[in-house]
């Protein structure tokens, strides 16, 4: 075993402002396409798409359609509201859980499919209110996209964290705790890994050598930035 001590880590989470409400701004013809909006459901499953022009409902796990004209957004309590004969959707600006993971939503999301009333969450995935419990795998490393044939994963459990980024396995204690994040000193095993998977690895530690900033993008991913603009993109693992 090689022992890696690592420095603290100061943690700024970031979180970004909920989904704009009201109408889709006008769009001029050099505008790159609006972001649609994403809502989502249990028992039984549906998604709702809800573009500039049209609203999209997928239901009843893939056996009810519906696809009409987007009728515009109305003003709502604390919210937005589309009614159409067939669909209409209530988006309200407050937390949600999707009732399958711990993963919450900016928004609660109520909608009637010809007649059938369901509630569901969407907007921005926010970010975990502890990072403990929390299973992450490594979108990136260094801007660089993580080898397909390398498994990474960044967990914490409890009081300890581990992982690998590549190559070895690595774990150590950590606290978190008034915005800062401590870690180590981490233990990583000795192994040889030729190709990609060193030299992500050695851009992990590399990162990991300074302090870093944490930010969560409204996708969820989480974003770990240190110096000399190095970073690390994660994609949480529900």
């Amino acid at each position: 075993m090689i022992k890696i001590a690592l420095p603290a880590l100061v943690s700024m989470l970031a979180l970004a402002g909920c989904v704009p409400a009201a109408e889709t701004p006008p769009q001029g013809p050099g505008d790159p396409p609006a972001a649609a909006y994403m809502a989502l459901g249990t028992e039984p499953g549906w998604t709702l798409e809800i573009t500039p022009a049209r609203l999209n409902y997928d239901g009843d796990y893939g056996e009810t359609k519906i696809m009409v004209p987007n009728p515009g957004a109305r003003p709502s309590m604390n919210g937005r509201a589309y009614v159409t004969d067939r669909l209409s959707v209530v988006v309200k600006h407050a937390p949600c859980s999707d009732g399958m993971s711990d993963r919450r939503y900016a928004d609660t999301v109520r909608i009637v499919a010809d007649g059938k009333t369901l509630q569901g969450c969407g907007g921005k995935i926010l970010s975990p209110d502890t990072l403990a419990g929390s299973n992450w795998t490594f979108v990136s490393i260094g801007g660089v996209a993580v080898a397909a044939d390398r498994p990474t994963a960044l967990q914490f459990d409890g009081a300890r964290l581990s992982g690998s980024a590549g190559c070895n396995r690595f774990s150590g204690g950590y606290s978190a705790a008034d915005g800062t994040l401590a870690a180590g000193p981490l233990m990583a095993t000795e192994m040889a890994c030729p190709g990609a998977g060193m030299t992500q690895e050695n851009a992990f530690f590399k990162l990991m050598e300074t302090p870093v900033r944490l930010t969560f993008a409204d996708d969820g991913t989480l974003i770990l930035t240190g110096g000399e603009g190095r970073t690390a993109v994660l994609r949480r693992v529900i």
